[in-house]
């Protein structure tokens, strides 16, 4: 059952985030992962066209990797491979020299997976573009929004009310700058 597969994944990311606090507040990264499985319940509520186990899995392992201490094998075996390859196309490849570089890396690779793997980048985003954090300088903020229209772009027919809701939180995070 969902409920039972997201259990699982939730008590693996909270050991993978235990010591992990979200940027610009005292939270719990798990207040992050939360954000973006809610993301996807609620785009799949919306538009229930899309495997909705294997990216509520995706959406709470999203970082697992890349911030966690855990390899792709012991993923494979407790996830699955398809969980696996979504958080892997997920990871940023942080042996290419520069941000934009991991971040094409990065979208490459999930157009490449199921779409499941696109949607979870695109609730991912929507959830990051909340308030900046105060130490964040203006040409950092309109950074951020340049690789959210490139990650919109990029997630072009994956699903039609995540890419409608990224377009209006880029619109409502330039009020930020």
């Amino acid at each position: 059952m969902l409920q039972d597969k997201i259990q699982k994944a939730m008590k693996f990311a909270g050991e993978q985030h235990c010591n992990q606090i979200l940027p610009g507040t005292k939270a719990n990264y798990l207040l992050h992962i939360s954000n973006v499985l809610m993301e996807v319940l609620v785009a799949y509520q919306e538009l229930p066209d899309f495997n909705i186990d294997l990216a509520a899995q995706i959406a709470v392992l999203h970082d697992v990797i890349e911030d966690g201490d855990v390899t792709p094998d012991e993923m494979a075996r407790l996830f699955g491979e398809d969980v696996t390859e979504g958080v892997i196309a997920l990871t940023k490849n942080e042996s290419l020299p520069s941000k934009p570089e991991q971040m094409q890396d990065s979208l490459d690779r999930i157009n490449r997976q199921s779409r499941e793997v696109g949607i979870v980048k695109l609730a991912d985003r929507i959830t990051n573009l909340q308030q900046p954090p105060s130490s964040w300088t203006i040409e950092k903020k309109l950074y951020y929004i340049k690789e959210a229209n490139q990650i919109a772009n990029a997630m072009v027919g994956k699903h039609a009310y995540l890419e409608n809701r990224i377009k209006e939180k880029i619109r409502e995070y330039e009020n930020y700058l």
